[in-house]
């Protein structure tokens, strides 16, 4: 089959190089002309472990193939991915003026049958905008030309999304159109053999899927967060909890990591997107509005330890950080607890030298060449003459350190985790200061 992707970016670029993967013809369609040159030459623009390989395996094999043409996208493939962004505008609801633009050039271009999918993560009733969009552009043309629209919203986790798309455990897809259908699991058969994966529903019940999935996370996230508060006011301790509360099937394990919030593309964008939607049909979802405010608040929470054990002015210190990415196996600094923490350090006099080992780079995009941050090559020289080590993300290699080592390069021999990474107990024996979330 071939497909076309309208935009590069995590989720198209990953749908686009996993579907010529497993066989099938794809353009990716980027007016970009930087971000294609380099995919072009075996670049990625983005940073998700095993795509790169991927990506250069199916250029070689003549599988993929990346283009800022237009209208020699619209006339390559049968069926049209909207993989653009959508991201949130001043109200908080999500910006369709990139889906619609799509939609507007397929329109614009098309000569045959076209199947046009929303994989972009948009609010619910984003598919019958494009299909106006669709039918606008070919009335100016004059043209009768027959075409299906359908959602087939994402799940794809950064840091993991190959092997999300590779091995999904649900594919959504919605239309009212049975031929789109049948166009659309056939494209997916391959990822699929083992058992059945694909859910058929409305398109609008597609579109809202996504937003409650994520909203759903983002619950448990801000909920386990509100708990560990809680625990350490009462002097229990939250990784007790969590096992005690997903050993019950009803509740499980995932999604239970207290820490210092969530972050990235994703979870803040479409929990806003899914209040405003609420807003617009006037449903007050009381839940989601304290999801989110209490995510915010758990991004200070680390600033508030360190003032609790420093003080308020924090003028002449110098803190080590681990992690600036969202989380790990990504370089992704779009609403990073770390940007958070780095600017309320700031604002109190502080100064920082960080270590991440994949977001450096987007973090040198966004803060240039600001005095108070610098950056190390390692984690351990990260340390050298700081006065307390803060660890925002949870990357593999913080998670068994030197503890001796670490004691002897800080000034101060103190810990801040946001991750809670280490044992408590196992840490101040080592004759360091600890101070995680939630924990004894």
């Amino acid at each position: 089959m071939k497909v076309t992707i309208i935009g590069t970016g995590y989720v198209g670029l990953v749908t686009g190089t996993c579907l010529a993967e497993v066989g099938n013809e794809v353009m990716c369609l980027d007016l970009d002309e930087g971000k294609i040159n380099l995919l072009k030459q075996g670049g990625i623009p983005i940073y998700e472990p095993g795509l790169q390989d991927m990506v250069q395996r199916n250029v070689a094999a003549g599988r993929l193939h990346f283009t800022t043409n237009v209208a020699e996208s619209v006339a390559f493939g049968t069926v049209q991915f909207i993989a653009v962004g959508t991201p949130p505008d001043e109200d908080g609801s999500a910006d369709l003026q990139y889906v619609v633009a799509a939609a507007r050039n397929i329109g614009r271009h098309m000569t045959e049958y076209r199947v046009i999918v929303d994989k972009s993560t948009v609010p619910v009733g984003t598919a019958d905008k494009v299909r106006t969009a669709v039918q606008e552009e070919l009335a100016k043309r004059g043209a009768k030309i027959e075409f299906a629209v359908a959602s087939n919203p994402e799940f794809l986790k950064e840091g993991a999304a190959v092997e999300d798309f590779m091995r999904p455990e649900r594919i959504v897809i919605g239309t009212d159109d049975p031929h789109a259908l049948e166009m659309i699991r056939t494209l997916y058969a391959p990822f699929q053999r083992n058992h059945e994966r694909i859910i058929g529903m409305d398109i609008r019940s597609a579109e809202l899927t996504k937003y409650a999935a994520n909203a759903m996370l983002a619950t448990r996230i801000s909920f386990m967060n509100e708990l560990a508060l809680l625990a350490e006011k009462l002097g229990a301790d939250i990784e007790h909890v969590r096992h005690g509360i997903g050993s019950d099937p009803r509740i499980g394990y995932h999604f239970l990591y207290p820490g210092v919030g969530y972050g990235g593309s994703c979870f803040p964008k479409d929990v806003q997107a899914l209040q405003r939607t609420a807003q617009e049909n006037g449903v007050d979802l009381k839940v989601l509005n304290a999801v989110e405010l209490a995510n915010e608040r758990q991004k200070g929470v680390l600033i508030q330890k360190i003032e609790q054990r420093f003080g308020a002015n924090l003028a002449g210190k110098r803190f080590a950080l681990w992690g600036l990415a969202f989380k790990p196996n990504t370089d992704d600094m779009r609403e990073a607890p770390s940007r958070v923490i780095m600017e309320g350090l700031w604002a109190r006099g502080a100064s920082i030298t960080a270590y991440d080992p994949a977001a450096v780079h987007e973090t040198q995009r966004i803060y240039g060449n600001e005095p108070r941050l610098q950056y190390a090559d390692t984690p351990m020289a990260c340390l050298d003459g700081a006065d307390a080590l803060v660890i925002v993300t949870e990357w593999k290699v913080f998670r068994s350190p030197d503890f001796s080592e670490i004691k002897a390069k800080l000034k101060h021999p103190v810990i801040f985790d946001g991750r809670n990474l280490y044992e408590p107990k196992l840490v101040r024996e080592q004759g360091l200061e600890y101070f995680p979330i939630g924990r004894q």
